[in-house]
């Protein structure tokens, strides 16, 4: 197996925490071979606030996916998400000094390296800058400048923003795991290329993660990404809401959201009871499955309307910012009864539940390509995109330590790790942007000690 067939993806959630491992099969697609999950201890609402916990659950799902699939795992890219994360439009422009070249792939870097420089709140850091359409010499409306004449080259952007420290609280507790990180990645991102399709991307569409402790919002026009949001609520405000109103004890209210639970109330007769058995010899308690409905609907109301107030902040009711293909529902919120129809009433707008099943090989088990895993095979996905530009990019075979390093195989079956000893020659890809800003980060990391 070649060494950059295989990638690691981490998405440490709110309410749980996947490894999974997979690799591209002859036809492109990608195969799973390893799944490791752990119930997340030290997360909310996306944000790491125990470290030692974290670290423990992020072992116990790597082991977990390292016995699945009998490899080794040594490097991962891991999702960034949380209420700290937000996003603005920017545009910026540079003087090209040589109007008579044409426009080159430094030139775009120097550009997006111009954004990377604006000034942030205190506490705030750039994780991705994404160019949106360009201009060149005032004609607007350019997907691909690379190739053109022109001495003023223009760009807007989309250019999300988290929190440095809860960036470097997952960076550490990674580390400290005994991982080491490739890649960060923002987590509607890492969704939307797991569930939605190109000509949905082209038409405009939203994509709604909702997760335990956030709802995450990314929406496409064109093809290009045009907004991002993270919403502070998601499934674990609705087991909150049962089990106050229930005076039921979690793991009760979690599971009669997912085995009665439905977003509609009108679907259950009044004479629907479920009994659920009482703490220490205490009474059985009887809940009408219309009030337990009543409850999850009030509280998927207000994340729909939040979500469909993003949408609208983006402009969805002008004509040319429509978005045709409408929302697509992912994450484990997606799998409540009836959401779907819910989502369509309140926003009026096409709605589908998303598996991650686009780009996964047909034979893949129901498990992977439940919504709830959408997030991690986005993130794989992302560490096998990286992967294939470290190797396709063909320059002198010149050898530098650190891409020696960068070079080793994500996982390696475990007989295989002995053997393999003397290094790789392989080439030194062109470096993006971000790719400079994450070994900046890493450096951090490694002398925070």
């Amino acid at each position: 197996m070649e060494q950059n067939d295989i990638a690691v993806g981490l998405d440490i959630g709110t309410t749980k925490i996947v490894a999974m491992i997979g690799r591209k099969n002859d036809y492109g697609k990608m195969e799973i071979i390893g799944i490791g999950k752990a119930k997340s201890l030290g997360v909310h609402r996306g944000v790491v606030n125990n470290i030692t916990q974290t670290i423990q659950s992020i072992q116990q799902a790597i082991q977990e996916a390292e016995a699945d699939s009998g490899m080794k795992i040594k490097d991962v890219v891991v999702g960034i998400a949380g209420q700290h994360i937000r996003s603005l439009q920017h545009s910026d422009y540079i003087t090209r000094p040589n109007p008579d070249e044409v426009i080159d792939a430094t030139d775009i870097e120097t550009l997006c390296n111009q954004v990377h420089k604006l000034v942030m709140l205190p506490g705030e850091e750039i994780i991705h800058v994404l160019p949106q359409e360009f201009k060149v010499d005032g004609q607007a409306e350019i997907k691909e400048p690379i190739g053109m004449y022109g001495g003023r080259l223009e760009a807007n952007f989309h250019v999300v923003v988290g929190q440095v420290s809860s960036i470097r609280n997952v960076g550490r507790c990674v580390k400290s795991a005994g991982l080491d990180l490739s890649a960060v990645t923002l987590e509607p991102l890492a969704s939307a290329n797991a569930v939605l399709s190109q000509e949905e991307k082209e038409a405009g569409v939203a994509l709604v993660d909702i997760g335990g402790g956030t709802t995450d919002l990314a929406i496409f026009k064109d093809g290009i990404i045009r907004h991002t949001a993270v919403i502070p609520f998601g499934g674990g405000v609705i087991t909150e809401d049962i089990k106050e109103g229930c005076s039921i004890i979690e793991k009760q209210a979690e599971l009669l959201k997912v085995k009665f639970g439905s977003a509609w109330p009108g679907e259950n007769k009044d004479n629907e009871i479920v009994s659920i058995p009482g703490l220490r010899g205490r009474e059985p308690k009887e809940i009408t499955l219309k009030n337990l409905s009543k409850i999850i609907h009030a509280r998927v109301v207000e994340i729909i309307e939040q979500v469909y107030l993003e949408i609208k902040n983006y402009g969805h009711e002008e004509q040319k910012k429509k978005l045709i293909a409408g929302i697509v529902l992912t994450g484990g919120g997606a799998q409540l009864k009836h959401i779907k129809q819910l989502v369509e009433y309140i926003t009026g707008m096409d709605t589908r539940i998303g598996y991650p099943n686009e780009h996964l090989a047909g034979d893949s088990d129901t498990e992977t390509t439940s919504p709830v895993y959408a997030t991690a095979v986005g993130l794989v996905l992302n560490s096998l995109e990286i992967n294939s530009k470290h190797s396709h990019t063909e320059e002198e075979p010149e050898v530098k330590e650190e891409a020696a390093a960068a070079a080793t195989p994500t996982a390696v079956p475990q007989e295989e790790e002995e053997e393999r000893e003397e290094p790789t020659t392989v080439s030194q890809p062109r470096r993006t942007i971000f790719e400079k800003w994450f070994e900046k980060f890493k450096d951090f990391l490694d002398n925070a000690e």
